[in-house]
């Protein structure tokens, strides 16, 4: 029960229909795209949270699960060049619309920013703005 709350704070907390989702970077490989919402994107020293927004052209699945967008809260460490997902929500369609295909909250380790990578272009965006 507790699980199923928070899930529903998450869906209701994150970014709003309203958002203005920001293209920060793409993998054309993947045929999918980076965005930021700068809305919310909150520092704490050297600690920054925000929402981001995965958008694909292809519906990813895994088993019986398709996804074509997922918003995903992410915590950097401007100062020890690292990331760690701390929430995510799967869409049915895009840009975060459709139905909830699939979430977590459960937080996961910090890793390190690997070169030439998504999260590495995230990494400078927030770290390096003023």
């Amino acid at each position: 029960m507790t699980r199923l709350l928070l899930i529903t704070l998450l869906l209701l907390s994150s970014a709003p229909a309203y958002a203005e989702w920001v293209a920060v970077t793409g993998n054309k490989e993947a045929g999918m795209t980076a965005y930021i919402d700068p809305d919310t994107i909150r520092r704490k020293g050297n600690l920054v949270k925000m929402w981001e927004l995965l958008d694909f052209k292809k519906a990813q699945t895994e088993g019986n699960l398709s996804v074509l967008s997922s918003k995903v809260q992410k915590e950097y460490d401007c100062a020890e060049e690292r990331h760690r997902m701390l929430a995510f929500i799967d869409y049915s369609d895009n840009m975060g619309r459709g139905n909830v295909v699939h979430s977590d909250s459960t937080g996961y380790n910090w890793e390190p920013i690997a070169p030439d990578t998504i999260d590495l272009r995230m990494w400078k965006r927030v770290c390096m703005m003023k």
